[in-house]
Formats: structure tokens, sequence, C-alpha cells
């Protein structure tokens, strides 16, 4: 398809046409939906779980005869809120909701498919006790929701699953459930891992205890008070409300006081346990028998939501029809109803819930975004093959250099100053020099840090900044990791990807050298003449969020104890972050 004819095309089914839409790959796009009905709003529509359970629901479906295609949108945020009759918002609205992001509802209805949108059992208007976030009650409801709809007279017995961050982690899930009308999922800024969302790299991250006034919950089941006995669960509280770090954070002691709640329960879990394992969907993934479509947007923090993309791509026990892209920043993200969502999405149901053969499955399988030059390409891998592993070593006076230190240097003194002394947030900077030509870095990035502490935890945090020519700074990525969660999982782990276990932290002996290796979201960067690479670490990453927001969403936890740290990179220790330089100019998918 030529250029000219794809516009011709998207003209008349009355689609723009995306940035990362190329016209070779293209098919049928004058056969793509487009909007031919209005749209019949019914509210509060009773659906019947397994158990007897009422869920209420509102169902948005062309005011017209026929059957449609079924999407399903499920979250614990709330069905009412998805539907307000407000306009797309950037992330800097004052009105931005991060929660409203079931998509762009009217879009899919007016092209001929049916929305639904539920409160989770224990939520809003429906029955039952909420069990928390993807709980294996939650996954049972969206397996007999699926059902449900393909069940009803105006659905032609296919359903897929549509939404952001909540809605897209739970699409897995329901897959692994196998419903058996479920045709396909587009799981979006989805994270496989929720351990690793509610602990960064084992530390705790408190936008995650935020949601907890996020959820209109009206009864709550804790799993904690069901797995414990009534001893085992006071000895369990009593332990974690001890814990420094908690008993000088007022709101967690709120939270601890509260009980009866999802985010107790989280709470009571610090580690990678059985508890997390059922909410763990990357373990699930070989159930799915569906097509696949896993995207996102570059997240500079977060690395759990970036990783679930290369997971799925290089799981071969998902052995089903999928496709990856990473589609811009996250600093462009508008809702409700991000663009991306929209027109990728509609080109992928059409291609499975309606027999379009929109050339979707031709495209190479993965999609990027490249900062720097801000263009979309394909490639077929991940890593990429043509990857050029670089160690770049951290040295004296701030540099950061392509050979490491040849001395014995002394090591770089770093001091934590907790929250409840000093607003002083304390870091250290390394910097390669000014880049004198072009310099592509795209694909995972490790820091391996040696480095001495003199008490038996702290938190690292690692970000990378690229630096141009005026000083300005754009962050690219951020690592945490807990000195006590460093032990690796070794069957798990490669150079680029270190993974963590989580299961048995290991206290620091004070004054001994240790090595941490610390995993970053990855990246697609092309670096120009005059910008740096820069490596900040620090204690802590607070968060600039109005006065009455500042305990909830802090950053990652921030220790309440003054901790001094020595990050060495000597002779000896030769700490180094290693980056994924591409070759510039060389062919890809």
């Amino acid at each position: 398809m030529t250029d000219a004819e794809l516009e011709r095309a998207l003209a008349a089914v009355d689609l723009p046409r995306p940035a990362y839409w190329q016209a070779q790959y293209l098919k049928n796009v004058d056969q793509l939906s487009k909007p031919q009905y209005r749209m019949l709003i019914e509210r509060d529509v009773p659906l019947q779980m397994r158990d007897g359970v009422t869920l209420r629901a509102d169902v948005f479906r062309p005011d017209a005869p026929g059957k449609f295609p079924g999407l399903l949108a499920l979250s614990a945020y709330g069905k009412d809120c998805q539907s307000a009759p407000i306009p797309a918002q950037p992330i800097n609205s004052w009105v931005f909701d991060h929660n409203v992001e079931a998509g762009d509802i009217e879009f899919f209805v007016k092209r001929g498919y049916v929305y639904v949108i539920p409160d989770e059992r224990g939520l809003g208007k429906s029955e039952g006790a909420w069990h928390g976030p993807f709980s294996v009650q939650e996954q049972e409801d969206g397996h007999d929701i699926v059902e449900w709809i393909a069940a009803q007279p105006w659905c032609s017995g296919k359903v897929g699953m549509m939404g952001i961050s909540w809605f897209g982690m739970i699409q897995r899930f329901v897959a692994a459930q196998q419903p058996p009308h479920l045709a396909a999922i587009f799981p979006y800024e989805a994270a496989n891992d929720l351990y690793g969302v509610a602990y960064e790299g084992g530390v705790i991250q408190p936008f995650w205890w935020e949601l907890e006034r996020e959820i209109p919950a009206h009864t709550t089941a804790s799993e904690s008070e069901r797995l414990y006995s009534p001893e085992e669960l006071e000895a369990r509280v009593n332990a974690i409300a001890a814990t420094k770090d908690i008993a000088l954070n007022t709101n967690y002691v709120r939270l601890l006081a509260r009980r009866k709640t999802a985010f107790f329960d989280q709470l009571l879990h610090p580690t990678n346990t059985d508890f997390w394992a059922r909410r763990r969907s990357r373990d699930k993934v070989g159930k799915i028998t569906v097509p696949v479509y896993t995207a996102s947007c570059w997240i500079p923090f977060f690395k759990p939501f970036m990783q679930a993309v290369w997971d799925d791509m290089n799981d071969p026990t998902l052995n089903v029809p999928k496709k990856a892209a990473i589609f811009g920043h996250h600093i462009h993200t508008a809702l409700p109803g991000p663009p991306e969502l929209k027109y990728e999405a509609l080109r992928w149901y059409d291609h499975w819930m309606k027999g379009v053969d929109t050339g979707i499955m031709d495209e190479p399988p993965i999609r990027l975004f490249v900062m720097g030059v801000n263009q979309y390409r394909f490639e077929n891998e991940w890593p990429l093959a043509r990857t050029q592993w670089t160690k770049l070593y951290l040295r004296p006076f701030g540099g950061l250099h392509a050979l490491p230190e040849p001395t014995d240097a002394d090591p770089d003194p770093l001091v934590h100053r907790p929250p409840i002394i000093s607003t002083e947030r304390n870091s250290v900077r390394y910097s390669t020099p000014p880049m004198s030509a072009p310099m592509e870095v795209t694909g995972p990035v490790v820091l391996n840090l040696h480095a001495a502490l003199d008490q038996p935890d702290a938190t690292f945090i690692a970000k990378l900044w690229t630096v141009g020519p005026g000083g300005e700074r754009f962050p690219l990525c951020r690592g945490v990791l807990k000195a006590s969660h460093r032990a690796l999982d070794a069957e798990k782990s490669t150079p680029w990807n270190p993974v963590q276990t989580h299961v048995d932290p290991t206290p620091v002996v004070p004054g001994e050298v240790n090595e941490y290796s610390i995993g970053f979201p990855s990246i697609s960067y092309v670096f120009r003449p005059g910008e740096r690479l820069e490596l900040e670490i620090s204690t802590c990453d607070p968060i600039d969020i109005p006065w009455h927001h500042r305990m909830n969403v802090m950053g990652p936890l921030p220790s309440m104890t003054l901790t001094y740290y020595k990050l060495y990179r000597d002779r000896d220790h030769a700490s180094h972050l290693l980056v994924p330089v591409i070759p510039i100019g060389a062919p890809h998918g």
C-alpha cells in the first residue's frame, strides 16, 4: 500500500494516520471498522458469578440490531468514573486522573464493539467482598464475566479485553483461566509481577499504597485473616509494626490499625512468598491460548511495567501469536483514551474478532519508539541481536569511561539523612564526556555497583539521565534495590537482566564490600553530539507533590536510619554500567 492509498483508505474509515503505521505492512485499511453507530448505554446491569454473587456493570453497545464483539474493561477503580464525559487530559492537567484507564469507550462502540465495565465484587454497586488486587477471586470473576458477555444476544461470541495498568494486568490472569469465548487480549502498561510493583527492588513503593483511597470498596476481605490463626496474625502485625521504617510512618501505623484491607495484606508480606505467587501472572502465561499484544510507553520508573513487555515476547511457554510495542514516552500520556490504545487496538481486534486481515501479523513482532530522534521502527528480537554490550566504568571525579580505574582510588562517600531529621537529598553523579557523534542506547541497562554500608540495610536508587549541552536534564530510567535483597535468582538472571529472589533477605555486614546488580527499565535513546549520559546514585527519591500527599507518595519508602555509604570504583572493584550500544545505521527489522 502506497502512502497515497493509505491516506485515502484512512479517510474512508474516519481515522488519522498514526505515526507508527507503516504503509508497506498495512492491508485492508478501508475495511477497518468505521464509526457508523450511535451508542446505547445500560447502567447497573446484573451479572451473576458462579457462586451466585451478583456484580453490576455498565454496558455500552451499538444502538442497532445485530451481534457485535465484546470488550471487557476490568479493574478495581470502579465503573462509574470510567465513562465520565471529559475529554482526554494531559498528565499536567489539574483534573488528570491516572485511574480512568478503561480506554475510549465511544470510539469502539461507534465502530461496532460492545464495551462492558463492571464493578468488581465488594466495590461500588456489586455484591460480595473485595479480596484485593489480582486475587484468585478476581481472576475467576474475570473468566465468568467474559462468558457472560459472550452469552448475551448482542454479542457475536467473541470477547477481548481493554485498558491500561490494572485493566491491562488483569488480562493475563483472565486469559490463563481459558474462558472459551476469549478471542485475544491487549495488555497495556501491564506489569506481570505484583510484588515488583508493591516492593520495588524490595523497597515499599508508597504509590501503590496510595491506591487504597482510589478503590470504591464497601466490603473488603483480608486474606491474611484467612491464612493465619489469630495468634500468627498478631505476631506478624507486631513484627511489621516494630520495623523502624514503618513505626515512624504514621500513614502505615494507621493502615495496620485499620486491618481488613487489601493493602494491609500486602504490608504483611514484605518478601516474595506464595501470597505474591498467586498474583504473579508471569508464571501463568503458559496457560494462555489466545493472541497477545503487549504494549507500553517508555516508563522511566517501575521496571515491572516495562519488563513485562519483554517477558511476554521472550517466554517460550507463551506459545501464541504475539506482538510487542513501545509507544512514545509516559510524559505524553493523555487520559481517558490514549490514541495508541485506540488505533492499534482497533487494528488488533478487527483482525482477531472481525476477520479483517489488517496485516498486523505480517509486521516484525516488535515496534519501538526511539527517543532522541523520536522515530518508530520495527525489530525482530529483544535484546537486539546487533547489540554491542559496553561497560562504562565509574571513575574518580564523577567520570564514566570505557576503561576501568587503574589505581586503588578511595571510594566516593554518600550520606543518607533520614526524612525525620532532614529534607536534604544527597547523591553522587558520574557522567560520560559530551558525545562527539550520535550514540544509540537501546535495551536493558544494568548497574553493577561495589559498595559498603555502616548499617545492616539501606536503599540504592540509581537514575540515568541525558544531559544537554546547556545542562538540561531528561530522565531515562530508574533502578531501585534494597541492600538486604541483593541475592540473585541464578536460573532467571542474565547479565542484562538481574532478577533478585526477594525471598530471604540477608542483612549486610557493616563495612563489608558487596556487589549489587541493579536493573533499570529498558530504554531506547539516541544521544546527539554534545549530550552526555549521566548516572546518579542516591538513597531516596522524593516526588514534588502537594504537602498533604507527601507521606503517601514519597517515592520508594526512605529509610529512617542515618546511613553512610562508600561507593567503590577502584581496580579491585570495577563498578560499571552495562550499556546496550546499537551501531548507528545497522540493518534492523
